[in-house]
């Protein structure tokens, strides 16, 4: 199984209803509110359950959002790991390492605000999920095929740092367009 943000031990079947219970009511509020509808309590209400069980399963609105963003995680993550070149396997490095970061621009232009607060709720969160970290370990393999005289780790949170989903809602809110961020990216880490 992937890595995949907000996932953890089996859990007893009523555990698990609760909590499918909770992330369809908080699918359904963020898209009849936007990112607004992400209220735990308002969660909890739709969800018919109580607060508690919401904070039991999601100690805040970061981790509720990561399990919002699963099954697109969990998709971006076959994409590049088995999935058709020039994202997945069978492309050289370098184009490989343009469709990844190409490819998370258009999850950050699909899903920002939610990554934003999945990243943000908590300290340091964005760093410590299995996602984070086998985008990085993705990009570690990438680099070092491409440099292998290279910092590969330090490149990589290089890479990642612009693709934070905060620095990208505020780019796209003043005007950048994602193709500018797209080029700016491949500026980035263009080799000369």
């Amino acid at each position: 199984m992937l890595p995949i943000a907000g996932s953890g031990p089996a859990e007893r079947a009523d555990a698990a209803r609760n909590r499918q219970k909770i992330v369809r009511a908080a699918a359904k509020l963020v898209a009849a509110k936007g990112i607004d509808g992400l209220a735990l309590d308002e969660v909890a209400a739709e969800a018919g359950v109580g607060i508690g069980t919401v904070y039991r399963r999601f100690p805040d609105k970061g981790a509720l959002a990561q399990a919002l963003l699963d099954e697109n995680e969990r998709e971006f993550q076959e994409a590049f790991i088995s999935g058709p070149p020039p994202l997945g396997p069978g492309a050289p490095a370098g184009q490989r390492l343009k469709a990844f970061t190409d490819a998370y621009v258009d999850r950050l232009e699909t899903h920002g605000e939610l990554l934003m607060v999945a990243e943000t709720e908590t300290p340091m969160a964005r760093f410590v999920t299995g996602a984070y970290r086998l985008h990085h370990s993705h990009l570690v393999a990438l680099i070092s095929e491409i440099d292998p005289d290279v910092d590969a780790h330090f490149r990589a949170d290089a890479i990642l740092a612009p693709l934070a989903a905060a620095q990208y809602v505020y780019q796209r809110q003043n005007g950048m367009t994602p193709k500018q961020i797209k080029t700016g990216l491949q500026e980035l880490y263009r080799t000369r």
